[in-house]
């Protein structure tokens, strides 16, 4: 379970299907008594300063509210199998996990179109009106023409990349074909939405581009968001190297190398504004997937090699970026940059599949 203040209640979660319980604070307490598998009477003698009948009774309504298992029960069971499933991933993962499952589906209420008709609608587009810009080409380019099935099989993950410049006209077909609107979209209540060459939950379109490019033509090594309303970067920073890549993206491998890298941020209250559930979290990193996805396959498409990471130092790239991440969180990373000539093939070998369990049961092999 995993237990927190909420609106001033101390709230008790139990993770195996159980709504969330508001209970006096000592209960903290009483829980503690059950850490290992004991007994209710037991329990009480180790809180000897309360009164054995309160403990018994609080131990009871715990049972019921799935807070505490009988040793030997299939909940305990299902407890210790969750415990060993989801192993160093507990209790952040586990908890979100479970705590966002089985939501049932809700329209918009009227109440919620009743704000955002009056002023409740976020802004479609995040901006820096008063930021040194750069406004982007918009020239089509052939290359985007290319059969599908050459990109999905062309596309590869690349960590080593060469000296050259990206091209100020690739990064810019790059960025609008990934982030910039494909058309907009007549939302009803919730006014013009944005559709993109990627799916989003709802059109909501709540993630945004910052762009560090310390390695590109016609554009100085800094930071930038970058405008999808008018196809332009804003400038917020001079001075982008990559050492400062590979600091904010942990010294991965190929980040002290890629001509540039997009931070994929979310602007939380586009998708509040009309999911309500935190499930809707989930759908937040689901899009950015989405965004990933194509920032690949168009990249491969231009020539480029791409990678994408969700390895970085959050604070430090929302710090590096002027954001607050209460309304502003970053969900991946995305890079690229002209393959190496010497990049290896990833083609493995007998030797290699020799060393790989292929079906549930297989024996494992070991080296002589």
């Amino acid at each position: 379970m995993t237990c927190y203040w909420h609106r001033g209640e101390f709230v008790a979660h139990a993770y195996r299907g159980h709504a969330p319980v508001a209970l006096h604070p000592s209960t903290a307490e009483i829980l503690s008594a059950f850490d290992t598998w004991t007994t209710p009477a037991q329990a009480a003698e180790a809180l000897d300063h309360l009164h054995p009948e309160t403990v018994v009774k609080a131990a009871g309504t715990l049972l019921e509210c799935g807070l505490l298992a009988e040793e030997g029960s299939p909940e305990a069971e299902e407890d210790e199998r969750l415990a060993d499933t989801w192993g160093p991933w507990s209790p952040e993962a586990s908890f979100f996990h479970y705590a966002t499952r089985d939501v049932p589906f809700e329209t918009a209420t009227p109440e919620l179109r009743q704000h955002l008709t009056r002023g409740g609608r976020p802004a479609l587009f995040t901006e820096y009106p008063e930021a040194d810009r750069i406004l982007l080409p918009s020239t089509p380019d052939p290359r985007l023409s290319a059969p599908l099935e050459q990109s999905l099989y062309l596309r590869r993950t690349h960590r080593s990349f060469s000296a050259q410049p990206v091209s100020l006209h690739d990064l810019a077909v790059l960025l609008g074909t990934v982030f910039g609107p494909a058309e907009f979209i007549d939302g009803v209540e919730y006014g013009a939405l944005i559709r993109r060459t990627s799916p989003s939950g709802g059109a909501r379109q709540e993630l945004d581009a910052y762009l560090a490019t310390p390695n590109a033509t016609g554009i100085p090594a800094s930071l930038f968001h970058y405008n999808a309303r008018e196809h332009s970067l804003e400038l917020l920073r001079e001075g982008f190297n990559h050492t400062e890549a590979g600091a904010l993206c942990a010294h991965q491998e190929g980040t002290d190398q890629a001509a540039f890298i997009i931070f994929v941020t979310a602007a939380r209250e586009r998708m509040r504004a009309k999911y309500r559930h935190p499930r809707a979290y989930r759908v937040s990193h689901l899009n950015a997937g989405h965004l990933g996805q194509t920032f690949a396959l168009a990249a491969t498409t231009l020539g480029l090699g791409p990678f994408q990471t969700a390895a970085f130092d959050d604070t430090a790239v929302e710090s590096s970026l002027g954001l607050d991440s209460a309304t502003h969180s970053t969900l991946y990373a995305l890079a690229a940059g002209h393959p190496a000539s010497d990049t290896p093939t990833d083609t493995t070998d007998l030797n290699a599949f020799r060393h790989t369990t292929l079906r549930h049961g297989q024996p494992g092999r070991s080296d002589d």
